[in-house]
């Protein structure tokens, strides 16, 4: 059992917390049962796990499964994992992967793909990332200035999802749209006061939806290079809903109409 902050595996993987070492190493920092189930689940590749005794007590199928598919299994100590974590309370278990495990997306797509512009709220993306994996989304494009993908907080928020969505990260989405247009894609902008409501738009063709960020909404340029436009109707007085449950409510309409 690995006991001392000072091991050599324990301060790697403590460096994790910082993005600027997450992208330099290409590695991901998991924590939770939940996150690295579903890891296991999807077949995502595990470089190092590394789990408390009580939660080997609690979890003995799970911790034999681990051990056959991780590269490196260890045991270590509650302040050994507590250091390494960015929770407050980690519940024994955390975990290493490659940030470039996923699947990319790929143009053209049969149904639905979403784009997001300058989104800064890890929570947020999380939250979209679960959306578009329950909605059946072909998969997720980045802008450059989005938050990062592999952000603890975006992955604990997406509660698993964030292993099984083909997604893409650094995109120039001008580029992104007019490939997506030469491919007979569709490019919905969603806008406030556009003309059209998400629920007249025919979603049954395949069409990329483009979200702007929590404060500043769509690049104008980008939404100018849309096919169209849609709003969603809210009552006046109410600024504007937040970004995961506006993308929420458009994923979850073009699923309803391709059903």
């Amino acid at each position: 059992m690995l006991t001392s902050l000072q091991n050599p595996l324990i301060k790697d993987l403590r460096k994790l917390q910082k993005a600027k070492y997450r992208h330099q190493t290409d590695r991901l920092l998991l924590e939770g049962t939940h996150a690295i189930e579903e890891a296991h689940r999807a077949n995502y590749p595990l470089d190092t796990v590394c789990v408390t005794e009580a939660w080997g007590d609690r979890y003995p199928e799970l911790a034999d499964r681990l051990m056959q598919y991780a590269d490196r299994f260890e045991w270590v100590n509650e302040i050994a994992l507590a250091s390494i974590a960015t929770t407050n309370n980690p519940d024994g278990i955390i975990a290493t992967a490659p940030r470039s495990g996923n699947h990319r997306p790929t143009l053209p797509f049969d149904g639905v793909g979403l784009a997001l512009d300058t989104l800064q709220d890890p929570g947020n993306l999380g939250t979209i990332l679960r959306s578009a994996v329950g909605a059946g989304a072909a998969g997720l494009w980045l802008s450059q200035t989005c938050v990062d993908l592999d952000n603890p907080k975006v992955l604990r928020a997406s509660a698993g999802a964030w292993f099984r969505l083909p997604m893409a990260t650094g995109q120039d989405l001008s580029e992104t749209i007019a490939t997506a247009q030469a491919a007979g894609i569709r490019v919905v902008a969603t806008q406030m006061f556009a003309d059209q409501s998400y629920w007249d738009y025919d979603w049954r063709q395949p069409s990329l939806m483009l979200l702007g960020s929590e404060g500043a909404g769509l690049d104008p340029a980008l939404a100018a290079a849309a096919d169209t436009s849609v709003s969603i109707p809210i009552e006046s007085g109410v600024e504007s809903l937040n970004v995961a449950i506006a993308a929420s409510l458009l994923l979850f309409e073009a699923c309803r109409q391709r059903r």
